[in-house]
């Protein structure tokens, strides 16, 4: 079997996935150029890396596609001074993302395996603005406030937490809703108390551990 030309499938999962869906920023298209995404996959996926497809991670959950990946770091305009909490650091190649557009990124991750191994290759790349930690964020983390939050999982509810957590012009990212339909939505803070949301896309995305849903009525 020959070698993998890891740079050539890079450039034809851009061209071919990424920006047919709407990614045309050229700074996130540079950037998916410029982060190896091939390290941040599980070992035996590596030739799949730039697969339209949702990797399986060794915890149950799964990556991203790439152009779910992309169309999120577009849509949440990050900027060099932005402060970031991510629900669900996974692989770790999202954060990656995150972390070589803003100042500092906050990742919480509930599996305790799947957080040492994100944080493993984090450091290895010398993501020096990024802590990992272990714990369950599917409603909120800690008492900071964030310019950008990230859930990687899906919540059938928002929780208010995630909102009172943004700072001034702050936005939430987060796919919300049940199978069979749930929301790519993106919430802003406009003003203190006053948020706007947007609707994205459609997409179904497996919902985060303890995600905040609906009363259930027994009868």
């Amino acid at each position: 079997m020959s070698p993998i030309d890891y740079e050539q499938a890079r450039f034809n999962m851009i061209e071919q996935q990424i920006r047919p869906w709407e990614v045309l920023d050229q700074r996130v298209l540079d950037l998916l150029a410029r982060v190896r995404r091939e390290d941040f996959v599980p070992a035996a996926l590596r030739a799949l890396a730039f697969a339209d497809l949702e990797l399986p991670l060794p915890n149950g959950d799964k990556m991203w596609t790439p152009k779910m990946e992309a169309r999120v770091v577009q849509e949440l305009a990050l900027r060099p001074e932005d402060t970031v909490l991510e629900i669900g650091t996974g692989s770790g190649y999202l954060t990656a993302l995150l972390a070589s557009r803003t100042r500092d990124v906050t990742s919480i991750e509930i599996d305790a395996a799947t957080a040492a191994e994100a944080r493993a290759k984090l450091s290895r790349h010398a993501f020096g603005n990024v802590r990992v930690h272990e714990g369950d964020g599917a409603r909120g983390f800690g008492d900071g406030t964030y310019d950008v939050i990230v859930l990687t999982g899906s919540t059938p509810l928002l929780p208010p937490r995630f909102i009172e957590q943004l700072a001034p012009g702050g936005r939430v990212f987060a796919v919300v809703g049940e199978l069979p339909i749930m929301t790519a939505r993106l919430t802003r803070l406009e003003a203190p108390g006053a948020s706007v949301a947007t609707d994205l896309f459609e997409t179904v995305v497996a919902p985060l551990r303890n995600a905040l849903a609906p009363a259930r009525f027994a009868f």
